[in-house]
């Protein structure tokens, strides 16, 4: 083997499609466009979606759900969440700077207890929202709750 007999692999190379260079070519008269339509015309240009006048996918799918931008969403915990943080941290207060500054929520999120488990501590609580057998259940083992 040398220099001036290497070839590419047969079958690697394939040959350009010239267009519109006459009828030897095999392509030239209409130039792969077929005859008639916007297609074979220049500066033509086909929509993204467009389906050749039939209903367009985005159009037979029915519209399906809502979303309300004045939705207010909440990280939720459980009495048995509060229960292990008191326990955790040995702490009479639980409000949203502490959840913020051990990381359980972020920035802007917005608090809500709800009343699965139990509990047993004193806490003082202090969040956005609670649920009315939250509220019963903490004000029951003598803790105070404040929304707001």
């Amino acid at each position: 083997m040398e220099l001036h007999t290497l070839k590419p692999a047969k079958g690697s190379i394939k040959k350009v499609k010239r267009i519109g260079r006459g009828q030897g070519s095999g392509h030239g008269g209409t130039s792969t466009r077929g005859m008639n339509g916007a297609g074979s015309r220049s500066g033509t240009k086909v929509k993204r979606g467009f389906e050749g006048g039939q209903m367009p996918l985005q159009r037979r799918v029915p519209k399906v759900g809502f979303k309300n931008v004045n939705r207010i969403d909440y990280v939720e915990f459980n009495l048995s969440k509060i229960q292990a943080l008191a326990d955790k941290y040995k702490v009479a207060t639980i409000d949203v700077d502490f959840l913020r500054a051990n990381k359980y929520i972020q920035q802007k999120q917005r608090v809500k207890i709800l009343g699965k488990g139990e509990i047993k501590s004193k806490v003082t609580v202090k969040i956005h929202a609670i649920s009315a057998s939250a509220k019963a259940a903490i004000e029951a083992a003598g803790g105070t709750v404040t929304v707001g």
